[in-house]
């Protein structure tokens, strides 16, 4: 067996392209038969791209789809962003969009979790990826593709774990039984079989100012979420988009937020589907005040004034008929939310 070390550095949230180039050389040179990626979701997105990448050089330089093989992966995470069991990975381009690749031989053979390595992770960075975590639960709950059982059920069901367990670990980050639990709370989140696409507009989001303003996926979440599902919630009560009920924020993602309010300690049900709903976002916004994430764009220096931008890459539309709303949402995530009441 040969073990090639490989550090990367000198990179955010997402693996910088022209940082990927000379790691898939290196690993060709190698001839290394499996990567092992530590860490969060960018060097475990960055196994994926090499195999990619690897995989379509070898099929364009001859040996043709038939012939050429995938490099398998095996993943130990350090933190909830669960890229470890997607098909997926994201990388950024020269020009500083988020590039994405996809392919069901991408995901890893094999995902160790392992609560006494997490404890290594710096306690912001491991809570803000649980937000992201959550993020995942909430908008796989509206998500038209996922399907009831397992995926809704499971993403139900990490709500109770995450809002229980993200205070304890908070209040005792070296318990490294709760950063056990937590993990298999956030892989119940997205659980990613027999759904595809987009999770949603949260995701969207948090994309589009991740990858151009260097923001970690767990911040993003942090900035929008909370924001993202009181807004859903809101247009509900108006009857979606545009005063007819199309467009972003239908009554039926409100009925599938309003959902979540049984699974989440401390909060009981109105009735009211926009009311329950309301009431998740008060939830997301007060746990994320009492871990101590309470952030906004105008802290990682966005000025003000490009939401339009930021839109359009979350819609990938510049003519979508949401535009002007969606734009407003996100002049409102440049400022921490102050008024969410912490009920945890």
């Amino acid at each position: 067996m040969r073990i090639m070390p490989a550090r990367i550095a000198g990179y955010g949230s997402m693996l910088p392209w022209p940082t990927s180039r000379p790691l898939v050389a290196a690993v060709r040179e190698s001839g290394a038969d499996v990567l092992l990626s530590v860490g969060g979701g960018s060097p475990i997105d960055a196994a994926k791209a090499v195999a990619y990448h690897l995989y379509k050089e070898n099929a364009k330089g001859g040996q043709g789809k038939a012939e050429a093989k995938w490099i398998p992966s095996i993943a130990v995470p350090t933190t909830l962003s669960v890229a470890e069991t997607t098909k997926n990975a994201g990388f950024t381009s020269a020009d500083g969009s988020k590039v994405a690749v996809a392919d069901v031989e991408l995901v890893p053979k094999a995902v160790i979790y392992d609560g006494d390595i997490a404890l290594h992770t710096p306690l912001r960075l491991w809570l803000s990826s649980a937000i992201r975590a959550l993020d995942h639960a909430l908008e796989l709950l509206y998500n038209p593709s996922a399907p009831e059982v397992p995926t809704k059920r499971l993403a139900l069901s990490s709500l109770t774990d995450l809002f229980t367990l993200l205070p304890q670990c908070h209040a005792n980050p070296q318990d490294a039984d709760v950063r056990q639990r937590l993990f298999l709370g956030g892989y119940a989140a997205l659980f990613p079989f027999q759904f595809s696409g987009p999770l949603g507009l949260s995701h969207g989001i948090g994309h589009a100012i991740g990858s151009a303003y260097g923001i970690s996926h767990g911040i993003t979440s942090c900035i929008s979420l909370g924001k993202v599902i009181r807004f859903m919630a809101e247009r509900a009560r108006e009857g979606g988009g545009g005063g007819e009920k199309t467009g972003i924020g239908k009554v039926g993602e409100a009925v599938q937020i309003a959902r979540a309010v049984p699974f989440i300690p401390g909060l009981r049900g109105t009735g009211d589907v926009v009311k329950d709903a309301l009431l998740v976002a008060e939830a997301v916004e007060g746990l994320v005040v009492k871990l101590g994430l309470g952030t906004g764009l105008a802290d990682y220096n966005v000025k003000p004034g490009e939401e339009e931008a930021i839109t359009i890459r979350a819609l990938r539309d510049p003519a979508h008929p949401d535009l002007k709303s969606v734009a407003e949402l996100v002049r409102t995530m440049y400022s921490a939310s102050s008024d969410a009441t912490t009920r945890l």
